[in-house]
């Protein structure tokens, strides 16, 4: 597999100590999952679920699906077993949760690659470092809920948005991707999660973590654009004039303007139901 070609916009969530859910994950129509050692998994269940993942990922490998492995954090006791053994294993990339220290990230990227590896961003520490972090890996995401509880804050678009549009900027500063939003812990309300998805695409986020397969189609749903918005961006494209601004419906269009409507064409793209 080309590891380097798979999206990660709307990766999901599945406990890497239920084999049952991963295989139901990979048909979720979903780009991407997340196989999760870390806060899915209980103490007494870690060293289990690291030692099925061979197996789990060998029974459930899929082309089209990426397939990432979130590891304990550095400062845990499963750490260092969890990278030994996600590093034998055929996947596209492994999560670093609890990201503060680039250095750190630089061990991981000499062993993976750089493109491989997600610095997950969620603490305080880690967003005073966030440009220094984007700068060694090849996605960064923001695990918003650990960042609340860190500096405690409320969970809130307000209370977030200085962490959020550091975010943007630290991924954008080092060439990267969009960065990935944190997760909406609501699973029955697809209101909230389309008005998430929507509310991070605002900001420049490239997608959303995902807690629950009902949330895709919502998500997916807040981050493609509305169809006024493709029909402005296909029109600009259409009629722009290289070197030379044009109006159109009364508003002058020139160079910045035709980059967002490409972005938003794109977009659309990148959304699109598989």
């Amino acid at each position: 597999m080309q590891h380097d070609q798979i999206e990660f916009l709307l990766p999901l969530f599945v406990p890497g100590d239920r084999p049952s859910r991963i295989a139901k994950a990979i048909s979720s129509r979903t780009d991407s999952i997340i196989i999760d050692l870390e806060d899915a998994v209980s103490s007494s269940g870690k060293v289990a679920a690291r030692a099925g993942l061979e197996q789990v990922i060998a029974e459930s490998k899929s082309g089209q699906v990426g397939i990432f492995v979130r590891v304990n954090a550095a400062n845990t006791p499963w750490y260092a077993d969890d990278v030994s053994a996600v590093e034998k294993l055929d996947i596209d990339g492994i999560i670093i949760p609890k990201a503060e220290k680039p250095v750190e990230l630089k061990t991981i990227v000499r062993r993976f690659g750089r493109h491989r590896v997600v610095a997950l961003i969620e603490s305080a520490a880690g967003i005073a470092n966030a440009r220094a972090l984007a700068s060694v890996v090849g996605r960064i995401a923001f695990g918003s809920i650990d960042f609340a509880a860190d500096v405690g804050c409320s969970h809130s678009r307000e209370a977030l948005l200085l962490a959020r549009l550091e975010l943007v900027l630290a991924a954008r500063l080092a060439g990267l991707p969009g960065p990935t939003d944190g997760v909406t812990t609501a699973i029955e309300d697809p209101l909230e999660v389309t008005s998430d998805a929507a509310y991070a695409a605002s900001l420049g986020f490239a997608g959303k973590l995902l807690i629950h397969p009902r949330q895709i189609a919502h998500a997916r749903r807040g981050f493609s654009p509305s169809d006024s918005e493709l029909a402005w961006a296909t029109r600009v494209i259409s009629e722009f004039k290289e070197g030379s601004a044009v109006s159109i419906d009364g508003l002058m269009v020139d160079a910045p303007v035709l980059a967002r409507a490409q972005q938003i064409v794109r977009r659309s793209k990148l959304m699109i139901d598989p």
